[in-house]
């Protein structure tokens, strides 16, 4: 699996199908943006561009997706809002943002920059429109998964221990998920799966037919690991604990 992040993603995928890898979209991405992605990718799937890094073709787009589900849209913007985008936020300060160890406190630099974003969500979480993109009821979740399986999604990873997120929480979204979202999906996934496997086959066929293998090697051009010591050893006093 190919991973990236919505920067060069563009690039990242073209990278993946071309070595018949998977490509996983390590950002949130809209479906108009996951559309264009999936576009990309199954079409230098279909050609003579692809050609595998490795024994097979593993033809599968991922992306990353926020999980929080309750059956008050205000509540699950509450539980799972800030955990989801405080994820983001601390990778990118990982790397881009100056840190003094033991003193930092990235929880609150997060707060202080995002201000009353959570709040502004939950007042207008009623009205017309709502994309909650895996933040909201079970129906805004299956409009979700809809919309990314009609862009040529193949997978969706759910993110949901970041921030102060809530065990409690997280598995009562979990349950409420497997009993209300899940049962949709489910009884699809075999025959699409079989779907995609008739029409991609024929690519991936010709695409191995391309694969440049490497010849066997010869015995003696495998170097001789050689031995650290006469004969192992082992810790008696750890054993006796």
């Amino acid at each position: 699996m190919f991973s990236h992040s919505s920067s060069g993603a563009a690039l990242s995928i073209r990278v993946a199908a071309r070595n018949g890898l998977g490509a996983l979209a390590f950002a949130f991405v809209d479906p108009d943006e996951a559309r264009h992605w999936s576009t990309i990718y199954y079409d230098i799937i279909r050609s003579d561009e692809c050609v595998p890094l490795g024994h097979t073709v593993n033809a599968n787009l991922a992306v990353v997706s926020a999980f929080s589900i309750h059956p008050d849209r205000a509540e699950a913007i509450r539980r799972g809002q800030d955990g989801f985008e405080f994820f983001f936020y601390a990778v990118n300060a990982l790397v881009a943002q100056d840190a003094r160890p033991g003193r930092s406190r990235l929880w609150d630099s997060f707060q202080q920059v995002r201000g009353n974003r959570t709040a502004e969500l939950i007042a207008h979480a009623h009205e017309a429109g709502y994309r909650g993109a895996g933040i909201g009821t079970p129906d805004d979740m299956r409009a979700h998964l809809r919309s990314s399986q009609e862009a040529g999604v193949d997978q969706v990873i759910f993110l949901q221990q970041a921030g102060h997120n809530r065990h409690p929480e997280i598995l009562e979204a979990l349950e409420l998920f497997a009993r209300e979202v899940a049962p949709e999906f489910q009884p699809q996934a075999a025959e699409r799966e079989a779907r995609k496997r008739d029409e991609l086959g024929p690519w991936i066929a010709r695409a191995l037919a391309r694969k440049r293998r490497m010849e066997p090697l010869a015995d003696d051009r495998i170097p001789v690991v050689p031995a650290s010591r006469a004969r192992a050893e082992v810790n008696q006093s750890t054993l006796d604990r």
